[in-house]
């Protein structure tokens, strides 16, 4: 790479670490895995045996393989692009075109998202024709994987022709003030996006109909009215014509949530482990651990958009990487680059909140569900029918999980159990 400077090899060598410290940590996972991927953990025998682990082990190697894979080209076109002159040359060419700001800015991100996704498409294809189906996950076609692929390219350019040109009219109408008020329009669209959803954006994608049979259903209102949650519907989704891979979760803001049940999941739980697990969801809500981790997640946004209004008001970014002209659009990316540098060590921090959110609803589910010990038989079901590595390194775990590995997880819910009886 011709031209590059001091202060470029600086963040270029710093990105190099932090990629590095990445496929280390990656790294001595499995081998964690291929050391003690063999032994069946305590409380999980008679459920996990020797040729689910060995599967386990093979599907979790050449899913790490071709994230691995798809890692280093991302990470190769990533810098070709920002320190090989194709960042400089592009914006270049996007201001030949001499639109207005607002217009340039859409052709300047869109084609970008546009090239991202379809660089993607052979990394999709081969983790859900070869892998998913090698282990007996898939059960889509190809013709349903293209649907797929058009509806959420059509999804995503609209969203980013909203957000964008919503934030760049407001960066050119205020531009003294605009990182406030962009902070207020992105954390409005975001909660208005979340409101549609479940109306408007996942029925594009899953035929969501009312469960079969009132029992269930009754039951699991009932034990949501004990927490003050009125459930409006109980729903099922045919997640199975993508995936044998299953979930819960709830929808909704306020009081008044929808529940859905993936069909996989009802097919694979007793009664009482459904409940179970919707008695973990609700202890989310009831902890408030949504709303909080929006209230921080908002905090540090509020707080990045002012040091991106300082910053793209000076010529640092340019300078560093030899932008020519006023370049706001190219400044934007370099800023979004070198941010996530800044922030990758809160990854652990937020890792470890996350953790202990989740323990608080395992805590909350073992007091509200009929039978607490369902919430751990549940979690073994889950985590053989999706293969989940039962060995994870400590460091990976502590550096990238957001729920405890399931055998501390399981463990801990049984204790709980044994205390609450």
């Amino acid at each position: 790479m011709k031209g590059i400077t001091a202060k470029m090899l600086i963040v270029l060598i710093i990105y190099l670490l932090v990629q590095c410290f990445q496929y280390w940590l990656k790294y001595i996972n499995l081998r964690h895995m291929k050391t003690h991927g063999m032994n069946v953990p305590p409380g999980f025998e008679g459920h996990i045996d020797e040729a689910v682990l060995k599967k386990t082990h093979a599907y979790t190697i050449e899913h790490d393989k071709l994230a691995f894979s798809e890692s280093l080209f991302s990470n190769a076109v990533l810098l070709v692009f920002l320190f090989g002159g194709l960042l400089n040359a592009y914006d270049s060419w996007i201001a030949s075109l001499h639109l207005p700001f607002v217009l340039e800015g859409l052709v300047f991100f869109l084609l970008l998202s546009l090239t991202g996704s379809v660089l993607s498409i052979p990394f999709s294809l081969y983790s859900t024709f070869k892998i998913e189906n090698k282990y007996g996950f898939n059960t889509m076609t190809l013709k349903l994987w293209i649907t797929d692929l058009l509806k959420s390219l059509v999804l995503s350019t609209v969203m980013l022709t909203i957000v964008t040109a919503g934030g760049l009219w407001i960066i050119q109408a205020s531009p003294e003030h605009w990182w406030l008020f962009v902070w207020g329009f992105f954390f409005v669209f975001s909660l208005f996006i979340m409101y549609i959803s479940p109306y408007i954006i996942e029925p594009l994608f899953n035929k969501f109909t009312p469960l079969e049979g009132e029992g269930l259903a009754e039951r699991i209102r009932g034990m949501m009215e004990k927490t003050g949650i009125r459930v409006s519907r109980v729903f099922k989704i045919d997640a199975s014509k993508r995936s044998r891979h299953t979930n819960a979760y709830f929808t909704g803001i306020g009081k008044v949530k929808r529940i859905v049940l993936y069909d996989t999941l009802l097919s694979m739980m007793a009664e009482d482990e459904v409940l179970a697990v919707l008695a973990h969801e609700a202890g989310h809500w009831k902890k408030k651990h949504v709303l909080k981790m929006i209230a921080l997640f908002e905090t540090l946004s509020l707080i990045g958009a002012y040091a991106a209004f300082r910053i793209l008001q000076s010529d640092v970014l340019t300078d560093i990487f030899h932008i020519r002209g006023e370049a706001f659009f190219a400044k934007l990316i370099i800023l979004g680059f070198i941010a996530g540098m800044v922030f990758f060590p809160l990854t652990p921090l937020f890792s470890a909140l996350s953790r202990r959110h989740e323990r608080e609803a395992d805590r909350f589910a073992v007091e509200l569900a009929p039978q607490p010990e369902a919430m751990a038989t549940s979690l073994i079901k889950l985590s053989k029918d999706n293969l989940s590595n039962l060995h994870p390194h400590p460091l990976y775990a502590g550096f990238y999980y957001s729920h405890p590995p399931v055998v501390e997880r399981v463990k801990g819910i049984r204790e709980m159990a044994g205390r609450v009886s």
